[in-house]
C-alpha cells in the first residue's frame, strides 16, 4: 500500500510539475515584447515594446526616427515636434491628444515614460505620419508600411491570408485575382510572402512563382536550397526508365524532376525531358544557379536526360539502377552531353 501511494503521490507530482511548467512556458511566451518591422526590416530599440491594455507602446525617438522624421524635444513642456513631408506632428507626453498640422487628434492611449525611455503608441504615430501598420498575432510582430507603389501584378488567382500558412487556423482575407497589382513588404521564407494591397490591407500570399512576377535573388536562393533539400529526401530511391508519375517508389530522370518541382514550387512541368526543356528561360552553361534544369543527349536523342543543378558543380539526377537518385559533380563527361539550361525562377 505505501509503495501504490508512493507511485501515485510521485505521479501526482510530475504531472503537476508538468503543468506548472508548461503554464509557465506559455505565460512567457505571451508576456514576451513584440517585434516590430519597417518596410520589412526589423528595427531595434534601446528598452523592448511594450503592450499595455491593448496598445503597442515603443520608444518615441527611434521610431520616428526610423519612419523619416525629423523631431525635436522641449523638455520644459514635454513636447515632441516631428516633421516629415509637410506633416507637423505636435504631442504632449501623458496627454491623450496630438495635433497634425494644428488638426486636433484623439489618442487611443497617452505616451508615457517607461524605465527612463518616453514610450508612445506605435500605430498612432506610424498612421498619422502616412504610414500603414499592421499586428500579427501569430507572431507577436508590428508590420509597418510605406509604400505607395504597387511593383508587383498577380498573375494567376491567389488567396490572401492573415498568416503565412494554409491550415485551419488561417484566416482567408480574399481572392487577390489576377492582374490586380500588389507590393511585397518581405519574403518570410520560400514559400510565403508579405504583402499590401491597394485597399490597405496587409497578408500573406504563397510564393509559388506561378502567381505573381515578383523575384529576387534571395527568394531564388531560398527556393533553389528547399527544392535540393526536398529531393535529398529521396537519395538512394531506385530507377525505372517510365517510373510512373504520382508515386515515389520508383523514378526516372523526367519523373524525378517532375515531382520535385510540383511539390516544391507547384510548377506543373510536362512528364518527359525533351518538352521539359521547352519550358523557362534558357540559360548558358556559365550562369547556372542552384535550381536551374539541365538537359542532355542521351539514348540517341538530342534531349534524353535532365537533372537538377544542386550548386557547386553538382547534379541531382536518376538515370542509374546501381545508384537510384544520387549527387554526381557535373564534370567533363556530363559537360560534353550539356545541350541546354532551363530556369523556371
Amino acid at each position: 500500500m505505501k509503495i501504490r501511494n508512493g507511485f501515485l503521490y510521485g505521479a501526482t507530482f510530475t504531472l503537476l510539475t508538468m503543468i506548472l511548467l508548461r503554464g509557465t512556458s506559455v505565460h512567457a511566451e505571451v508576456n514576451l515584447p513584440p517585434s516590430v518591422l519597417l518596410d520589412g526590416h526589423p528595427l531595434s530599440f534601446q528598452t523592448p515594446p511594450v503592450i499595455e491594455n491593448g496598445y503597442s507602446l515603443v520608444p518615441m525617438r527611434p521610431i520616428f526616427e526610423a519612419e523619416g522624421a525629423k523631431i525635436s524635444w522641449d523638455e520644459n513642456t514635454r513636447t515632441v515636434t516631428a516633421i516629415k513631408e509637410g506633416v507637423v506632428l505636435t504631442y504632449r507626453i501623458g496627454d491623450t491628444v496630438a495635433y497634425k498640422n494644428q488638426e486636433r487628434l484623439e489618442m487611443p492611449v497617452s505616451g508615457k515614460i517607461i524605465d527612463g525611455f518616453t514610450m508612445v503608441p506605435v500605430r498612432f504615430i506610424s498612421e498619422t505620419l502616412g504610414n500603414l501598420v499592421k499586428w500579427h498575432e501569430y507572431s507577436r510582430s508590428i508590420t509597418i508600411s510605406s509604400a505607395h507603389d504597387y511593383e508587383t501584378t498577380i498573375e494567376y488567382g491567389v488567396n490572401l491570408r492573415d498568416s503565412p500558412a494554409k491550415d485551419t487556423d488561417t484566416r482567408v482575407l480574399r481572392l487577390l485575382p489576377k492582374n490586380e497589382r500588389i507590393h511585397v513588404i518581405r519574403e518570410i521564407d520560400a514559400n510565403w510572402l508579405e504583402v499590401q494591397t491597394k485597399d490597405d490591407t496587409i497578408g500573406f500570399i504563397s510564393a509559388a512563382p506561378m502567381y505573381t512576377d515578383y523575384a529576387s535573388p534571395a527568394l531564388a536562393e531560398k527556393r533553389a536550397d528547399d527544392l535540393i533539400a526536398f529531393g535529398s529526401k529521396f537519395l538512394g530511391t531506385p530507377y525505372e526508365f517510365g517510373a510512373a508519375s504520382g508515386q515515389t517508389n520508383t523514378f526516372d530522370c523526367s519523373s524525378f524532376v517532375r515531382y520535385v518541382f510540383n511539390q516544391v514550387l507547384s510548377i506543373d512541368l510536362p512528364r518527359v525531358s525533351y518538352d521539359q526543356a521547352q519550358k523557362g528561360k534558357e540559360i548558358g552553361i556559365d550562369q547556372i544557379r542552384k535550381g536551374d534544369l539541365l538537359f542532355f543527349s542521351a539514348r540517341g536523342l538530342d534531349i534524353g536526360h535532365v537533372g537538377i543543378y544542386a550548386g557547386d558543380g553538382k547534379i541531382l539526377h536518376t538515370y542509374s539502377k546501381e545508384l537510384g537518385v544520387h549527387i554526381a559533380d557535373f564534370d567533363e563527361k556530363w559537360k560534353k552531353r550539356f545541350v541546354t539550361a532551363r530556369r523556371l525562377f
